[in-house]
């Protein structure tokens, strides 16, 4: 069996999950064998940490992988695709997808939320159908790590849409919670938006999905969303705003709330949340009315485990759940979120995919979907919520 080789791009957060789950994947061999990311001590220290080998870029690392695992911040992952792409490299993609950025080497004075979005929609289409036209005709496999797709909860649901026949109405879904830690985010020439492009494209892209399943289980095409109406907020900077430390506040230019309301093909909807604001830790979940069922995925809190902690100091050195401001008291904890958050999950299919010279589940289609609905529906907001036609690639 041979070796897949993997070079990854970033080496924060995301960079470990990607790793750790990498190295659960099963019949199919997997090697990480290099890391860059723009800080050189960074990459250097993660390298370190994990017998890895420091690549000063994506250029010098083509040659020496199979796979290129992009998860740097938004604004350098078009270049990466292109790259790896041309080269015959294939990819792995964080969410999301990619954005517009601001103008070419715009500084702190560029300021997303007043920038008109109408242009701001038509570059971000143009650069999805330019990156959907070379990673196609490389012949590439691409994978869009959406972790809620392969959340086992989301995996679930899609069975019982597929094999039941049923017919999703409406759907519900959010991602929330106090504030990202990352030092980028809330910087719109970095992320390309707010809550949105951080938050809720995690249900919005499992809304899409389970419409996808549930079209191609019918007559064999996946409905695709057709217009959306969005209101986005910035709660933490009003004026009115009581800031009593458990909720990150320093966003230069995005919004920390957002509500989507998408429509779809045939004329059903979903509704999909976002937010910096909630405190508790991650607050997750999509729940799916069909016309021959009901489904609530519960992706974060879980209920598998309830651990009671009188005395934070002695879960110092235990992880709880993400974003959780305090280990005293009742914790609803999570026993692997690379498990319940679809993180090996995704890794799984997309190594084997590979392998086998087949499509992921989540793939180029709908990680393209949901970055049009994002942007058009910051168009939606720019006009106080008017529905808007989502081009599609």
């Amino acid at each position: 069996m041979k070796t897949i080789r993997v070079g990854l791009v970033g080496a924060g957060f995301a960079a470990r999950f990607h790793y750790e789950s990498m190295t659960q994947v099963h019949g199919v061999g997997v090697k990480v064998v290099g890391v860059t990311s723009l800080r050189e001590e960074s990459r250097r220290a993660f390298a370190a940490r994990h017998g890895l080998r420091a690549f000063a870029g994506i250029r010098e690392m083509l040659p020496h992988i199979d796979v290129l695992d992009i998860v740097s911040p938004p604004a350098a992952h078009e270049e990466g695709m292109l790259l790896a792409a041309k080269s015959g490299v294939h990819i792995i993609c964080e969410k999301p997808l990619t954005g517009y950025f601001g103008p070419k080497g715009c500084g702190d004075e560029y300021r997303g939320d007043r920038d008109p979005k109408g242009p701001m929609l038509e570059k971000v289409t143009s650069a999805l159908a330019r990156l959907a036209r070379v990673i196609r005709k490389s012949g590439v496999t691409f994978g869009y790590a959406e972790n809620f797709i392969y959340a086992p909860a989301i995996q679930k649901e899609r069975e019982i849409i597929a094999k039941t026949g049923a017919q999703v109405l409406r759907i519900l879904g959010e991602e929330s919670h106090n504030g990202s830690g990352s030092a980028f985010y809330g910087i719109w020439r970095y992320q390309g938006g707010g809550s949105l492009m951080g938050k809720i494209c995690h249900p919005l892209s499992a809304a899409l999905y389970l419409k996808r399943v549930e079209g191609i289980a019918h007559n064999g095409k996946p409905i695709r969303p057709k217009s959306v109406t969005c209101r986005c907020e910035q709660i933490t900077r009003l004026p009115s705003y009581q800031d009593k430390g458990f909720i990150r506040t320093t966003y230069h230019d995005t919004e920390d709330h957002g509500w989507m309301h998408v429509t779809f093909e045939d004329g059903t909807v979903a509704d999909v949340i976002s937010g910096e604001i909630v405190l508790g830790g991650i607050y997750n979940y999509v729940e799916v009315f069909a016309n021959n069922h009901r489904t609530r995925c519960n992706l974060s809190p879980v209920a598998m485990l309830d651990t009671y902690n009188p005395k934070a100091e002695q879960y110092k050195d235990i992880y709880t759940i993400e974003k959780t401001s305090t280990k005293e008291g009742w914790a609803a904890v999570s026993p692997d979120e690379n498990i319940t958050l679809g993180y090996i999950g995704e890794m799984q299919d997309f190594f084997t995919c590979i392998a086998q010279k087949r499509t992921p589940e989540s793939e180029l289609e709908l990680a393209s979907d949901t970055i049009s609905a994002i942007y058009a529906a910051y168009l939606s907001d720019e006009r106080k919520g008017a529905d808007t036609a989502i081009p599609l690639v």
